[in-house]
């Protein structure tokens, strides 16, 4: 999902406030985007799925922190899923990670991994239902995103089944959680809990497959690139040379290509969004404004190609509360919706056929 900034200090200091309220200020911390969206859910479900996004945060600290090798990042993560179920101390995982974060990892994520003990408290009162959907997210993740830590990731990966199968442990699994968490909440949801728990990886990787898009080249400061070779190989571009001073129109072709692929996931992320009960309107703006956001995102990418920073294709505020506007308008219409993801999305259909195992996957969902 496309993030607002950040914030990075908390006042009041979060050892004044109750676990819930230091639980929303963390959120507010590490993703205005999120501290947006998640509110909107009803009040049955807006603080797990607040707890469950700092869980999954933790995880990511973890696998971006620097100052880790990949042997301690594996490490970590393991001892993390045990935290989650209830088999690993969380105040002795805390005091034994926390000193190891370095200047880079953002201030909001040291008081993040500070607070682990208390965030997981909340964790543990959840029902049984929310704790195993929160748990089973947690392991797929932190078993899986340290799998790519020892791969050279410099040139990229070398297939599109490698992406998806990236998205899925960073983004899909999140998706199908909490599809889980949804259907556990609304029996009416759950009539349609397969088809959904389908689409919902899908959806989330639409979604980070906008954020690896428009990432790419702080991405690639990091000596990190998460696009595929294959696609680019297509079009005649070896992303061993990547340079975000290019000027070549294979790279640019290899990114429409991306861009047409992710486009198809969203269109799977509305029609996800369509099988939530109108009547559920928080839940439908939760999926709606991370899907409008997406799409706008991946249209400012395709009308600059050239880019060379995030901030060059990163969406106004303006454009969110656009976002925000017309789905609160439009919400509780499916064909309002339609027609508004269709004029939003306008041009990013990708036009070739592709026989990939990613298109297969996208025509069986």
């Amino acid at each position: 999902m496309t993030e607002i900034e950040p914030m990075n200090a908390f006042d009041p200091p979060l050892g004044t406030l109750t676990d819930l309220d230091m639980q929303s200020k963390l959120l507010e911390g590490v993703s205005r985007t999120f501290a947006l969206t998640i509110p909107q859910l009803p009040e049955g479900l807006y603080p797990v799925v607040a707890n469950a996004y700092l869980l999954c945060r933790i995880v990511d600290t973890i696998e971006d922190e620097i100052s880790l090798s990949a042997q301690l990042k594996r490490d970590f993560c393991g001892r993390f899923i045990g935290v989650v179920k209830q088999t690993e101390d969380a105040d002795r995982f805390a005091s034994e990670i926390f000193p190891l974060l370095s200047r880079q990892t953002l201030p909001a994520e040291h008081e993040l991994i500070r607070n682990v003990p208390r965030v997981i408290r909340i964790t543990h009162g959840f029902t049984e239902p929310q704790q195993n959907a929160l748990a089973t997210c947690v392991e797929t993740m932190a078993g899986g995103m340290p799998q790519f830590q020892t791969t050279g990731l410099r040139n990229g990966l070398k297939t599109s089944q490698e992406l998806d199968r990236y998205c899925y442990f960073v983004a899909g699994c999140v998706g199908e959680m909490l599809t889980r968490l949804f259907c556990n909440y609304s029996a009416e949801i759950a009539r349609n809990e397969q088809r959904i728990l389908e689409l919902s990886v899908s959806f989330g990787q639409g979604l980070q497959m906008t954020n690896i898009l428009k990432d790419v080249w702080d991405d690639h400061r990091r000596c990190v690139c998460w696009l595929p070779q294959d696609i680019f190989t297509e079009t005649g571009f070896d992303l061993a040379q990547l340079s975000p001073n290019h000027q070549d129109p294979a790279f640019c072709q290899g990114l429409e290509a991306l861009i047409g692929i992710a486009h198809s996931h969203l269109e799977n992320a509305l029609e996800y969004t369509l099988l939530i009960p109108k009547s559920e309107i928080g839940i439908r703006y939760f999926c709606l404004w991370a899907l409008g956001m997406a799409v706008l995102t991946l249209k400012k990418i395709k009308a600059n190609l050239y880019f060379s920073n995030s901030g060059q294709v990163k969406i106004s505020r303006s454009a969110v509360k656009s976002t925000v506007l017309a789905t609160r308008i439009a919400g509780r219409s499916d064909l309002a919706l339609k027609a508004l993801f269709t004029a939003a999305s306008h041009g990013l259909r990708e036009r070739r056929q592709r026989g990939r195992l990613n298109d297969q996957h996208l025509k069986s969902t």
